[in-house]
């Protein structure tokens, strides 16, 4: 960010009006003419510093053009709220009245900048708390992504989810203000680790080999998903280190529930992450391709069967004799 001309301009003018102000209050002492002297020497000052010192070294600094703007923002606020609070002390000689005004001026700037106190107070916990890195993904304030980008206000994700199903990109970028990681609760899916648990429900019928069927599909489900569940025990011996985490069997398991038209086989697996849509889409495959060429094992489908009832037949029968009737007295009224 460069220095601009109406910059320098204004606190040319504002060094040319205090240095006058001055100079007039040397010449004839007044009371108010040194508080109006006062006053525009802080202005000056309060110029400089928020002008060109801080803006020039911390926001320059910044990658994101949105969160420079969101700073110069908030500098833009403060520089207001404490020339007010300066020019309060100068010009108030009661110490209850310029208390009041400074309750009233701290009620103003927690209201004033409470969203941008918060997100402020979120980035610094993100930075300082590592709660998710860039990279990581998360879920926050029922927003799937993975992050991008962590600014000191936002973060920002590539969104996934929402109308494309499983855990795939949509295309959109979504901005997550950072101090809900202080109000709400956050889920992150890579954190110290890179694996999931998932599950595939297949319906079994009752007059099959569900003994068989349980069987191949675990030994499927074993072979396709060994080397995830390989490196997921090495993560959990890590992650036993750092938290309590009472052990867990991450080894492929079925388990099975009786309904009215079959038996149901949840197959609990762990994948990757960032894999499991796929992963679960290859077991599926491979899975109904061995149900296919096995003869003693069918997967089950809700089926309604229709019967005629007896009224229904009756109602029939009589429409056509009424017919036959019809045409049978047509007949002998022609003769």
């Amino acid at each position: 960010m460069k220095i601009t001309v109406r910059k320098v301009a204004t606190l040319t003018l504002l060094i040319i009006t205090s240095g006058t102000l001055w100079f007039l209050h040397s010449l004839y002492p007044n009371v108010y003419l040194q508080r109006v002297t006062s006053t525009a020497i802080a202005l000056t000052l309060l110029y400089f510093i928020f002008r060109f010192i801080l803006e020039q070294i911390i926001v320059v600094r910044l990658r994101t053009a949105k969160t420079r703007y969101a700073l110069r923002k908030v500098l833009t606020i403060l520089y207001g709220l404490l020339f007010l609070a300066i020019a309060a002390a100068i010009w108030l000689e009661n110490v209850q009245a310029l208390s009041v005004a400074y309750g009233l001026l701290a009620a103003g700037i927690a209201i004033a900048l409470q969203d941008l106190v918060k997100n402020l107070a979120g980035g610094i916990i993100l930075f300082l708390g590592r709660i998710y890195s860039v990279g990581d993904r998360i879920e926050a304030d029922g927003k799937y992504g993975d992050v991008m980008d962590i600014g000191i206000l936002y973060t920002t994700l590539l969104e996934l989810r929402e109308w494309i199903a499983g855990d795939q990109p949509t295309g959109r970028l979504t901005i997550v203000p950072n101090g809900y990681v202080l109000s709400g609760s956050l889920h992150n899916y890579t954190k110290d680790h890179s694996f999931i648990w998932d599950e595939i429900s297949i319906p079994i019928t009752y007059d099959s080999d569900w003994k068989e069927a349980a069987k191949k599909i675990l030994e499927i489900v074993d072979k396709q998903t060994r080397n995830t569940t390989e490196q997921a025990e090495k993560e959990i011996q890590k992650i036993e280190e750092k938290y309590y985490l009472p052990r867990k069997t991450i080894e492929p398991a079925i388990f099975m529930t009786l309904t009215d038209n079959w038996i149901t086989f949840n197959i609990r697996y762990v994948t990757d992450v960032r894999e499991r849509r796929a992963a679960h889409s290859r077991l599926t495959q491979i899975i109904l391709e061995e149900i296919q060429k096995s003869d003693t094992i069918q997967i089950g489908s809700e089926t309604i069967d229709i019967t005629t009832f007896p009224e229904l037949t009756v109602r029939e029968k009589n429409e056509a004799g009424e017919k036959l009737h019809a045409r049978k007295s047509q007949r002998t009224g022609k003769d």
